[in-house]
């Protein structure tokens, strides 16, 4: 809960892949919030007074996951509200405002973001969820403690690059100091 607040506040990827994570924690422990706060939470709590803020937080989420039909796959509608205002905006940078800086790290990235699509079963997501489910997929390969070659780690890396630029212009737009058209 509180990690989601800090980084929804200071890295919007860094919130969605922690909110992926947290959506199949909760998949994980089958939607069990005793069995969630007793097992996962409890042992990271920093103190132990956030008990009842923690749990109200994962009681929220497995509502609205068991609301919005998503116990086996998806995303809740708050994640994919920032997808939908990150691809807006990833549109914004590349067609409108023709951010040239966007625009090299987009190329750099593009030829990964191919091959992820014609390798996985996301061929209908959009560029943006795509490397978000990439980068997630990286995460639980690191989790796991597994090799990734050093292919698939430079285009994993071309990803990271757009997804951080992308993010931090996210950031800049919700403060209102990103401006389109003085690029």
């Amino acid at each position: 809960m509180l990690i989601a607040q800090q980084k929804l506040k200071e890295n919007i990827a860094e919130y969605i892949l922690y909110m992926y994570q947290i959506e199949d924690v909760i998949r994980a422990y089958h939607f069990d919030l005793n069995k969630i706060m007793e097992k996962y939470v409890k042992p990271q709590l920093p103190d132990p007074s956030f008990y009842s803020s923690y749990s109200q937080w994962y009681d929220g989420l497995i509502r609205g996951m068991h609301s919005q039909k998503i116990e086996e796959k998806g995303h809740l509608h708050q994640i994919q509200e920032v997808m939908v205002e990150l691809s807006f905006l990833h549109n914004t940078l590349l067609n409108i405002s023709k951010d040239e800086k966007y625009k090299g790290v987009y190329e750099r990235a593009s030829d990964a973001i191919q091959d992820f699509r014609e390798k996985s079963n996301l061929k209908e997501k959009n560029d943006i969820e795509l490397i978000f489910h990439a980068m997630y997929m990286k995460l639980l390969l690191r989790l796991q403690k597994k090799e990734i070659n050093t292919e698939s780690e430079e285009a994993f890396d071309n990803m990271r690059v757009m997804i951080a630029y992308l993010s931090r212009a996210y950031h800049q737009m919700k403060n209102g100091e990103l401006t389109f058209f003085n690029n």
